[in-house]
């Protein structure tokens, strides 16, 4: 038998023996699922939103003030250039130094390493081809002020990093249904808030009340699809739920491409959550939450409402509303749950702190790849849908490897191996682009496929009655490794592949760490931190 509580009696219950009899994976889940992936589809729309929003485009300093009539006027574009700004060592016009003066004499001696120069006088000129308007050309987020552009990303997941704890602790205390609609208001009213910003001040406090709001978003739609289906159907609904973020990914890149204009791609992107608001009144709570919290007659309603649809009709007269009060989790549905709960007994508290490790790692991982998507030879936004089209063949092999060699070595392996793939592009010449591309696509695949066995690893991992907490503190850890991804990529600066070389580091790291969770295919949910402290293998 399965452990319970040690002064259960033999024939208490368990929610999973529920579930196999009103069938755990039936349209009534297919119906919860769907109905999540709607938000699900807008997260990666917001989450790596910086690689169109904040792009910084081709620049130079502007010229125009140059142009007084003499013989300046008389020059092409390109002998402009060629007399106001001084040449990179790759050939290239400098973006932020120009001349004091124009150096006329350059067009017949094209030797100008010598000369002095000063920061651009007069603001930038940008080249439009690609994006019609970014923030980084709205606000001129360039050259000394780049490191603001790259903040708004730091900016955004700090707000996602916060709001993943306040959303770990509503959510246990007043449940999943009621706390996804507040993340959805809060998400689209502050994204397109985000829009109408008239300064950088205004939206970066709008942009991190909108990753406050989106956390809700990512952490309750898991919970709430693991929460309802059996045993050996959860990395099937865990993994169908994923494909909404890769979906969502592409659609990214068509939209971007479509929408070049910054804050319109910002209404584009929040417009979806007010059908995912209509789409929430057909949603159920969790039974699972309804029960550990004593709600025993709500929770027996959403079941008889899940056995018909699932055309288990004989359900009522199996299972009584008595017997629900009996199912491991109930005794202590007066005592509140916080997070102190992670912490206070030995086996929570190693499991915290390895998980901890892990999700601060895979995140770290992913998105210092995803936000890094320049210098491979590609456009920008077809480098965005490569990225984001490798992650479904990826999700595909994950789902198979859940199964097979299980949770814990599915989330070594992963880690590992883009661990590896980074440290390949490290010594790849920059010349070989074709090279670094497939190398770095095969990654960001693998970076993907640990992030989609991380969120349900980890949904199962922990206890029902501390499960949103647990989600909670671990995605605050993963968003406090992607607050740093951004600001960790300014260290080319000081050496070119430093970012590269943490990035690895840390990924190796983080799937030496995934060896120590204990595995959990095939294993009943636990209920209570009796079930994960009893050492007997559930």
């Amino acid at each position: 038998m399965d452990q319970g509580s040690p002064s259960c009696p033999s024939l208490r219950m368990k929610f999973d023996n529920i579930l196999e009899e009103i069938d755990g994976c039936g349209w009534f889940q297919v119906l919860i699922v769907t109905l999540l992936c709607i938000p699900r589809v807008i997260l990666p729309c917001h989450f790596l939103l910086n690689n169109f929003i904040a792009a910084v485009p081709s620049h130079h300093c502007d010229l125009s003030a140059l142009d007084d009539g003499s013989l300046f006027e008389n020059l092409t574009q390109e002998q402009r250039l060629t007399v106001s700004v001084p040449v990179q060592e790759d050939g290239t016009p400098s973006s932020c130094k120009m001349f004091p003066e124009p150096q006329f004499h350059i067009l017949s001696n094209s030797n100008n390493s010598d000369l002095a120069t000063v920061p651009c006088q007069n603001g930038w000129a940008y080249d439009n081809s690609t994006f019609k308007s970014t923030m980084a050309t709205e606000w001129d987020l360039v050259c000394d002020r780049k490191g603001m552009n790259k903040a708004t990303a730091t900016i955004f997941f700090v707000g996602v990093m916060i709001g993943a704890i306040a959303f770990g602790t509503l959510t246990d205390k007043f449940g999943r249904k009621p706390m996804l609609l507040v993340s959805y208001t809060i998400s689209m009213v502050f994204g397109f808030a985000s829009a109408f910003s008239n300064s950088y001040t205004m939206f970066g406090v709008m942009r991190f009340f909108t990753g406050f709001g989106l956390t809700g978003i990512s952490i309750i739609s898991t919970v709430l699809s693991v929460e309802w289906v059996d045993i050996k159907h959860r990395a099937l609904i865990g993994i169908t739920g994923s494909m909404a973020w890769s979906f969502g990914n592409m659609m990214l890149a068509g939209i971007a491409y479509q929408v070049n204009d910054w804050r319109m791609l910002m209404i584009a992107v929040s417009a979806p959550l007010g059908l995912a608001i209509i789409t929430w009144w057909w949603l159920p709570e969790s039974a699972r939450w309804l029960i550990a919290n004593g709600k025993v007659e709500r929770a027996h309603l959403y079941l008889e409402k899940c056995a018909r649809f699932n055309n288990r009709k004989d359900f009522t007269s199996k299972i009584k509303l008595e017997h629900l009060s009996d199912v491991v989790g109930t005794d202590n549905h007066n005592k509140t749950y916080s997070y102190l709960d992670l912490v206070r007994t030995p086996k929570m508290r190693r499991l915290a702190l390895l998980t901890g490790i892990v999700w601060y790692g895979v995140a770290s991982t992913y998105y210092g790849i995803s936000l890094n998507i320049t210098g491979f030879g590609l456009n920008v936004y077809l480098t965005h849908f490569i990225y984001s089209a490798i992650e479904v063949p990826a999700k595909m092999v994950v789902y198979f490897c859940l199964d097979t060699i299980g949770r814990k070595h599915c989330q070594a392996g992963t880690l590992l191996l883009t661990g590896t793939c980074i440290a390949i592009n490290i010594f790849v010449p920059k010349g070989q682009w074709h090279v670094r591309t497939i190398v770095a696509v095969l990654g960001k695949g693998l970076s993907e496929a640990s992030f989609t066995t991380v969120i349900l690893y980890t949904a199962e991992l922990y206890p029902t009655v501390v499960r949103q907490n647990g989600l909670g503190y671990n995605n605050f850890m993963a968003r406090l490794g992607v607050s740093i991804a951004p600001l960790i990529i300014l260290l080319e600066d000081v050496w070119k592949p430093l970012p590269e070389v943490i990035i690895c580091c840390v990924s190796i790291l983080s799937g030496l760490v995934a060896f120590l969770l204990p595995e959990t295919h095939n294993a009943r949910l636990p209920e209570t931190i009796e079930d994960i402290e009893q050492t007997k293998k559930r």
